[in-house]
């Protein structure tokens, strides 16, 4: 498989091109007839219940991805490659639940292992089960550089856990992340997200005291990583450099093979531990995640959603022994190493296990990221076969089944802390894209596609190439009805 079709420096420049232009979005005239006769009409019941859910739950909605202009809806079946609201209404799932489900929405196989569970089990108990070893042995034998897992309750969790092992295991205090990159809700990584950067602008409620020993790289620059490397050293010196290894955000800025080989022997060099981000790559790239695909291995990696095959209970951490040494549940008797400070007692349910284990089993067996991927293929070359139909600035490319559409290049912004008068330029700039990109995001929804944020799409196996060539006719309908804004 090649990754990062058609190319970094491509995208990039691309990209680059992208964010000079005017922007191009859904005409004035088009959206209002979607938000008329989709929304209005065919979604009340969904704008009825959002109405009621704004009264006891801040927003209307529990989750960020389930936001929506004009408003959320509310899906109530979702299989395979199909999900249907509480309208009756029934689209392409190319969210995914975020990007785990990579067999599909509840596959039957299993959904019967878990109500097979439940009936002889139950979701918890808060002891052993079997299930948490077989899981765990699966994970180490197919990630290059998991000697052993410790399942946490989402990746947020096990990203806090990476950097406290890392810290003990070092003796360093510092973490280098990539700007752009999310690797959580923590204080100390709500840093430098979405945007290269951004440093603290995007964690509002967190004190800037959180950040003292956060800092961040720009995605792509070794010389921009290894003058933070220096710095850091004379001050306490790099505990960890953590990266998702096909760049920010799933890719949204991509990066080469050879800049994370890059990062790899840069954080060697400075004694600082590898941490890779892997939960939306994970058993979605490879079998083998990113890790395995690029041939280059982490010290740490962090697993996200798949971990329980989208069930809850959904992260964990793996590694080399010598340093998942410090995640040891317990006392260990007369063991000097200090333990990091994690907990969960929700984590490694009977349910997320088994529902982990089976769906772990099924993508590896049955190759099953090799034909999201293949599909991935198929819907990036089509939407950019769309893009050049329409003379349109577009920018679609793919990582797998990672496929992004990117129509107004929000997140390719950067902040130059250098150059503080362009601050508010871009932070304007990126307003008004956004403004623009939830738009394309609400005609995706009317034409019966649900997307991540109208730019990112994930593809399972559930697919097969008669569907993704239906949504590329429906994306052919929208596109008709873009203009300059």
């Amino acid at each position: 498989m090649e990754i990062n079709r058609p190319g970094v420096q491509h995208i990039n420049d691309s990209l680059d091109a992208l964010i000079t232009k005017p922007i191009h979005s859904i005409s004035k005239e088009a959206l209002h007839r979607y938000e008329s006769d989709y929304f209005e009409a065919r979604c009340t019941r969904s704008k009825a219940m959002i109405e009621e859910a704004t009264k006891v739950i801040p927003g209307g909605v529990q989750h960020n991805l389930a936001f929506n202009h004009p408003f959320p809806l509310v899906f109530t079946k979702a299989e395979g490659a199909k999900l249907h609201d509480l309208d009756g209404n029934e689209y392409y799932d190319f969210l995914q639940a975020g990007g785990p489900t990579v067999l599909g929405s509840n596959p039957p196989q299993i959904r019967e292992k878990v109500i097979d569970l439940l009936n002889t089990c139950g979701p918890s108990t808060g002891l052993f089960h079997e299930y948490e070893f077989k899981l765990a042995q699966l994970i180490c034998d197919l990630i290059p550089g998991v000697e052993q897992f410790r399942a946490l309750n989402s990746g947020t969790e096990a990203c806090m856990a990476a950097i406290r092992v890392a810290r003990l295991a070092t003796g360093n205090k510092h973490v280098l992340k990539m700007g752009g990159a999310y690797h959580g809700w923590s204080d100390q990584l709500a840093y430098g997200i979405r945007i290269p950067g951004s440093k603290f602008t995007q964690a509002k409620g967190v004190p800037l005291s959180a950040f003292t020993f956060t800092d961040e790289f720009f995605p792509g620059d070794l010389a921009d990583l290894e003058r933070k490397l220096k710095h850091k050293k004379l001050i306490g010196g790099t505990a960890a450099v953590m990266l998702e290894p096909v760049g920010p955000e799933s890719g949204t800025r991509p990066i080469s093979r050879e800049f994370v080989a890059g990062a790899a022997d840069l954080a060697k060099k400075y004694g600082a531990l590898l941490i890779f981000d892997e939960v939306v790559t994970a058993f979605r790239i490879s079998d083998r995640g990113a890790s395995g695909f690029y041939g280059i291995t982490p010290d740490l990696t962090v697993f996200g959603k798949v971990i329980a095959g989208g069930y809850p209970g959904a992260g964990g951490l793996g590694g080399r022994s010598e340093y998942m040494q410090y995640l040891a549940a317990g006392i260990a008797g007369g063991s000097k190493v200090k333990k990091a400070l994690v907990g969960g007692t929700m984590a490694a349910t009977p349910i997320s296990s088994v529902a982990g284990y089976w769906t772990i089993k099924e993508i590896s067996q049955t190759r099953a990221f090799e034909k999201a991927n293949l599909l991935g293929d198929r819907l990036a070359d089509g939407l950019g076969a769309l893009v050049r139909k329409h003379a349109l600035p577009f920018v679609a490319y793919n990582q797998g089944s990672i496929v992004h559409l990117e129509t107004a290049g929000t997140m390719h912004f950067s902040l130059d802390w250098s150059k503080p008068w362009t601050i508010p330029q871009v932070i304007k700039a990126t307003s008004a894209r956004k403004a623009e990109m939830e738009h394309m995001g609400a005609a995706y929804m009317a034409e019966g596609m649900v997307t991540l944020a109208g730019s990112r799409l994930y593809v399972s196996a559930a697919y097969d190439e008669a569907m993704i060539d239906d949504a590329l006719t429906r994306f052919d309908r929208i596109f008709a009805e873009v203009v300059s804004q």
